[in-house]
């Protein structure tokens, strides 16, 4: 599968001059753009910054037709079409994804790589949507990469430095951040884990595991830097507050329970810790010798169980038993006399309604014209919370 791309371009002060011809990208994943950057220069020899989703022509990735807002500091010689867009502006905008967005971050990355004695002397944009922009930097000194974020997973850069004082190498290292949510991490060898194994995915978990338990004992200290909160009653409060808006009524049942579920998930047994809230292999990045684990930004102290969930739930149901038994033992081992298999069944459904209520999050946050990124997540998240619910 692939893309189908529309790049119309605007100048570095904002004013639309027209669109470029069609083109097509390798790349299925919307929000992939270094392929949408690569064929416009192959094509027509300009350097182009994209900025943001403006229409697609199906409601959700991947694939299809995609029309994308990028900034040049010249024209191309190609002549380009007239094209009639909106270019208002909007309050959820990102800053990345405005005019002279992206060139004021780099330049931010650029002058914190030369502090380091890292100086810059290639950049190539990778991903701009909603939820991140990201850029690899090359030099003489290795490679680095920028990413900046919106305000809701601005706890990436606290997680960062937390894991390389209390558990070093399991992240990739935090080279310098800032308060508007830009982040710079230093090059983390190998590939992302995609297509990790059963065998894989338990060296993942055994891995985490010590994460969580060094942060059983940092859990004030995570809190009051600034990660979310979402422990037992305050995880229902969230969950319902980020769902008010939408049709509820597929998980309206496990929503009248979920204050007495969460009671008994508590009287398991297991301690709040570190939850880094999408652990499935993708976030995962490796090379054979050395792994790490990225994307902290729905990192939140809560529930040890939600990622043991998130790892296993594409597996097999036997490949998942596995995983999920040796996760148990471990904890059994470290937490005598807690309960965590009765923890994991009361969670399951619970999982999903959290993955729900981040997805309205999401949604909450971004101007409209990104909304297919994840409109069609709330309402399959909720269909999958009530049948887990109903099985357990």
């Amino acid at each position: 599968m692939s893309r189908t791309v529309t790049l119309v371009l605007v100048d570095q002060a904002g004013r639309p001059l027209g669109a470029l011809p069609a083109y097509d990208v390798p790349e299925p994943w919307w929000q992939q753009v270094g392929a949408i950057v690569d064929e416009a220069r192959r094509r027509y020899g300009i350097d182009v910054a994209v900025l943001r989703l403006l229409a697609a022509d199906r409601p959700e990735p991947p694939g299809g037709h995609l029309t994308y807002l990028g900034q040049v500091t010249t024209p191309p010689a190609v002549p380009l079409d007239p094209v009639a867009v909106d270019l208002s502006p909007h309050p959820l905008r990102a800053p990345w994804a405005e005019p002279g967005g992206p060139a004021r971050s780099l330049a931010w990355a650029t002058a914190e790589l030369h502090r380091l004695g890292r100086p810059v002397t290639a950049v190539e944009q990778h991903r701009t949507w909603n939820l991140s922009a990201i850029w690899r930097l090359d030099g003489d000194h290795g490679s680095a990469w920028l990413k900046q974020v919106p305000a809701f997973f601005r706890h990436e850069a606290v997680v960062l430095r937390w894991l390389a004082a209390a558990a070093p190498g399991t992240a990739p290292a935090l080279l310098a951040a800032d308060d508007t949510g830009r982040i710079l991490l230093d090059h983390a060898p190998g590939e992302d884990r995609y297509a990790a194994d059963d065998i894989e995915r338990a060296a993942i978990a055994a891995d985490h595991h010590t994460v969580q338990l060094r942060a059983t004992g940092d859990v004030d200290a995570l809190l009051a830097a600034g990660v979310p909160d979402l422990r037992g009653p305050a995880l229902a409060a969230w969950i319902r507050d980020r769902l008010a808006p939408h049709d509820l009524c597929v998980a309206a049942d496990l929503l009248a329970d979920l204050d007495d579920r969460l009671d008994e998930v508590r009287r398991c047994g297991l301690p709040d810790t570190l939850v880094h809230g999408d652990l499935h292999p993708g976030n995962v990045r490796g090379d054979g010798v050395r792994r790490v684990m990225i994307d902290w930004g729905d990192a939140f102290v809560g529930h040890p169980a939600f990622d043991i969930l998130r790892l296993t739930e594409t597996l097999a149901p036997a490949a998942a038993a596995l995983l999920l038994d040796a996760w148990a033992a471990r904890w059994r081992a470290d937490v005598p006399g807690s309960d965590p298999h009765r923890a994991v069944d009361l969670l399951r459904p619970v999982a999903p309604l959290r993955m729900a209520a981040v997805y309205a999050m999401f949604l909450a946050g971004i101007e409209p014209s990104e909304h297919p990124y994840h409109a069609g997540d709330v309402p399959a998240c909720l269909k999958r919370a009530a049948a887990e619910d109903v099985q357990n």
